[in-house]
């Protein structure tokens, strides 16, 4: 096995590279929209290689612009090649800004290529007696292997030496020339000899040994074996000067006039300055954390308040951070004189420390505050390590800070409050007064932009590196809880938080505060959904384990009546879930065609595909059954029971505001949004989502929310009339699109109007739309150009939000909720028509998000002030349902009411409309 000697001189194919990260995946963006994958991909390549490799010398060489000496030999060298892609020309810039910024040598010689200048470094290198790692993707570059030059790949990470060349290419090093010269290269638009592929070329040369053998007697060619050796020698001969042209195009020339030399590449010191300035400005979050953390000073580099505006904004951001001066509070007087200063402060940051991250089991360990960027403390409440110094009392403490807590009027600034909410819960402590959530704040901004946790925040907002849990902690099971962590690393880990905090709001707050709809969107529905979401965790939901248990069994007889399906269909057994042996079975043995391939080249198996192919094969359907089967199996028949709070005998969710691009809430831990309901075992699992003694289960959801809002927004008068009347919007659809009376509408026709009203508001084009409905692509375009000659506004709307959307970068719901699409103006096709897609799709799904959670809000409130202690609990959130828990005497009572409650959470054009079910369980009310 290839081995790779210590100090390589390693030579990167920088163009090489450049290309193949462009067209691989993930093709990321800055949040406003400029490309930076290619310039991602090159650097994580540069990065690994220096990390495994630690060379002293190195050089990244790139392809000069304008033509090269190849072209005056042949002027049609590489002419067949597209013009390089605009987003891709623009990383160029920056990618070598961030090469020269590490510190590595990069090199661009006029009038040759990348190959040349690698190729001429690698020999004299190899005469000075230097191992040299040459990293490109080329097979160009296998002639240059020898006893001092390897090639590795770092996209495959493969080491090519001599033998590993002729195991891959079936000829020796010093043969790859003749060998490219025979068959050609169209990517380089080498001609070669006519008809002559990679078999033959290789079997001319296992005969003959080289060209120079050929041309000094070609008759010698018809005597080999391979297929059209017989006509080979007349071939050699009339399109010799051709051969002889390709060879000396397909050589690298190994001595180019270059005035520095091997030993002149040494690896510089990166320079931490631009790094960080680059890194920030192309967003690349991780590596701008990891340079801050070795010390980078940063305030030149990132430009804090750079701009009077920026300044007058965030008036301590840009102050350094002083760790030294956070204060460590464990006396009564101190405490007293904190207290004092919180209740005085216009507002003041807060964040709780805790022995978990499941806010149902955790336990509260201390609370750091920060009034400014001078004044922050830590109180730590119960670190109980083997030796740890006396603090104040747990009980005390928050006796004295509960009033304070709940004061409306005194304004709290948290990260992520949702949590630190639930921590004072525990502790009999209602936290109100918020006056604003600096990850909800980010999230509002812009949904796209970045993570909104604390530590992404700082680095992004503050170019500040805060400390991590696992400096601190640990990792893995060695990883020691909160309270038994030392407070010398505890205290400046907890004060910190409210400090980073406290400047992340003085940076966000007058962002979202400039902007009207913003700032009405964070206030008015973001914040008042906080404490709601707090108390729907902390009543959870009731299941029955032992009717899952069941499910489970059945579940897994039916996977395994699938699994015996499958195997009398391949004809053996394999493991249904194996990627692998599920590609030789699908695509080899049973020669069924391969639909689409994975980014390195195998037959793909993703859903999409198996779907397609469960048209017209048995086993893909087979495949995704018992995929379904086997993941209801594993995320919730088995798992549910397992999370059943011992305390409550009920599960906890939890609901994340900051996750989704579009508003709509998530949820973990279980996720109840991914329970199938269009499938009897997904239905099977809501039934065992029941009611407590003496209550019903309750759900109601929004009926077809989102094309009620697609007509409030495109206010198509048929559409609008449709609503308005009652009527049901897919058969009067069919009704305009066919042209035929209401009361004579098909079913099939329905099915179809159906398929049209909801494509469209998801951006689906006829082909989309013929696949879904197994038509002709004419047929299905025929059915959308007479959908939009009956709802024009719907057209107009759809343009419209287009163009607003590549003008302003984003569109917006109803309530002013602005949904970024950074892709909107990519170069790449199909990347822009998603985005385009999306940009139709964004508003209603982003309004019919920003309805459910003003009903949750507005239900909240009557259940508060109308309806009677525990006669009516909000237990769940799902797409646009609620779920209830309902004393069974009182459902009479409620249902009406909070149907009405939830209709008027928004006003449309079109009545929205909310419908309500009840049973034992979630499935009988659904």
């Amino acid at each position: 096995m290839a081995e790779v000697p210590k100090n390589p001189f390693i030579l990167v194919d920088g163009s090489s590279y450049l290309f193949r990260a462009y067209y691989a995946p993930p093709h990321i963006t800055t949040a406003a929209g400029e490309p930076t994958g290619a310039i991602y991909g090159v650097v994580n390549m540069l990065r690994s290689l220096l990390k495994k490799y630690q060379p002293s010398h190195m050089a990244v060489v790139f392809d000069a612009k304008g033509p090269t000496f190849r072209n005056d030999m042949y002027a049609e060298y590489k002419a067949n090649r597209p013009p390089m892609p605009d987003d891709l020309r623009q990383q160029i810039q920056p990618l070598h800004d961030i090469v020269r910024a590490l510190g590595l040598p990069l090199l661009c010689i006029d009038n040759v290529e990348a190959d040349d200048v690698i190729g001429t470094l690698a020999r004299q290198a190899g005469e000075e007696g230097r191992f040299t790692l040459i990293s490109t993707g080329d097979k160009d570059m296998a002639q240059l292997v020898n006893d001092h030059v390897m090639l590795i790949n770092t996209m495959t990470d493969t080491l090519l030496d001599q033998a590993g060349v002729v195991a891959k290419y079936g000829v020796e090093p010093e043969q790859i020339i003749d060998y490219l010269a025979l068959m050609g290269d169209s990517s380089d638009n080498i001609p070669g000899l006519p008809k002559v592929g990679e078999k033959t070329a290789l079997a001319m040369l296992t005969g003959m040994g080289s060209i120079d053998a050929m041309l000094a007697d070609p008759d010698a060619l018809a005597q080999l074996s391979f297929r059209g050796a017989k006509t080979m020698p007349d071939k050699l001969r009339e399109h010799c000067d051709i051969l002889k042209l390709s060879r000396e195009l397909a050589t690298i020339k190994l001595d180019v006039a270059l005035d520095f030399t091997p030993d002149q590449l040494a690896i510089k010191p990166a320079d931490q300055e631009q790094l960080v300035s680059l890194y920030q400005r192309y967003e690349f979050k991780r590596w701008l954390a990891e340079v801050l953390a070795e010390g980078a000073s940063t305030d030149q580099a990132l430009g804090l308040a750079a701009t009077p505006a920026a300044a007058a904004a965030a008036p301590t951001a840009g102050a350094p951070f002083q760790p030294d001066q956070y204060q460590l509070i464990t006396s009564m007087p101190q405490l007293q004189q904190w207290l004092e200063k919180l209740q005085q402060s216009e507002y003041f940051a807060v964040d709780t420390e805790t022995t978990s991250l499941n806010y149902m089991e955790a336990e509260l360990v201390g609370m750091s505050f920060a009034t400014s960027a001078t004044e922050v403390c830590y109180i730590p409440l119960a670190h109980d390590y083997p030796g740890a110094p006396e603090q104040l009392d747990r009980a005390e403490v928050l006796a004295l800070f509960k009033p304070l807590l709940e004061d409306t009027k005194r304004q709290k600034i948290g990260q992520n409050l949702k949590y630190d909410s639930h921590i004072l819960h525990r502790y009999g402590i209602k936290l109100a007064g918020i006056k604003n959530d600096t990850m909800l704040n980010s999230y509002v901004l812009n949904s796209v932009a970045s993570r909104h946790d604390m530590d992404s925040l700082s680095l992004q907002f503050l170019g500040h590196k805060s400390i991590s849990f696992e400096e601190i902690a640990g990792k893995g099971a060695k990883q020691l809880t909160f309270n038994q962590i030392a407070l010398e690393q505890a205290a400046p880990y907890a004060a910190e938080d409210a400090d980073v905090t406290l400047r992340l709001h003085q940076q966000l707050w007058p962002q979202v505060a400039d902007v009207t709809e913003l700032k009405s969107v964070l206030e008015t529905i973001e914040l008042p959904l906080v404490p709601i979401l707090v108390a729907m965790e902390q009543q959870g939901v009731q299941i029955d384990a032992q009717q899952l248990a069941l499910q489970s069994h059945e579940i897994a007889k039916e996977l395994q009546q699938l699994e015996t399906q499958a195997y009398e269909i391949a004809g053996e057994t394999f493991n249904l879930s194996s990627t692998k042996q599920l590609q030789t079975i699908l695509f080899e043995k049973l020669q069924i065609p391969v639909q689409k391939k994975t980014p390195k080249g195998a037959p793909s198996t993703a859903e999409d595909v198996l779907q397609e192919l469960a048209l017209d094969y048995p086993l893909p359907d087979i495949i995704l059954r018992h995929r379904g089967l086997s993941k209801l199996k594993s995320t919730y028949t088995d798992k549910l029971p397992k999370m059943v709070n011992p305390r409550t005998g009920r599960i906890h969710t939890s609901y994340h505001q900051a996750v989704t691009a579009t508003g709509r809430l998530s949820s973990s831990d279980p996720n109840l949004q991914n329970i199938p309901i269009r499938n009897e075992a997904g239905r099977r699992v809501r039934k065992a989502f029941t009611a407590p003694a003496g209550y019903s289960i309750m759900a109601i959801d929004y009926s077809q929310i989102e094309l009620r809002i697609m007509a409030h927004l495109s206010q198509d008068p048929a559409l609008v009339e449709a609503f308005s009347k009652g009527r049901d919007i897919h058969k009067a659809t069919a009704a305009e699109v066919f042209g035929v009376a209401l009361d004579a509408v098909t079913s099939e026709q329905r099915r179809r109007a159906k398929a049209v009203n909801f494509g469209l508001i998801y951006g689906m084009s006829a082909f989309g739309l013929a696949r879904q409905l197994d038509i002709p692509r004419h047929e299905a375009q025929l059915y959308m150009d007479k959908y939009f000659d009956r709802f024009p506004g719907v057209l107009r709307y759809m343009e419209e939000t287009r163009e607003q959307a590549k003008r302003d970068g984003y569109v917006k719901t109803i309530y002013g909720r602005r949904l970024h699409l950074p892709e909107i103006k990519a170069q790449n096709a199909m990347r822009r028509k998603a985005a385009e897609r999306a940009a139709i799709n964004a508003p209603m799904q982003g309004s019919a998000a920003d309805i459910i959670k003003r009903a949750m809000i507005a239900v909240a409130d009557f259940i508060e002030t109308e309806a009677t202690t525990d006669d009516v609990r909000m237990i769940m959130q799902v797409h646009d349902e609620l779920v209830f828990e309902v004393k069974t005497d009182k459902v009479a009572d409620y249902q009406a009411k909070l149907v009405a409650v939830m209709e008027q959470a928004a006003e449309l054009q079109v009545p929205l409309i909310a419908e309500a079910g009840v049973g034992d369980n979630w499935d009988e009310a659904h």
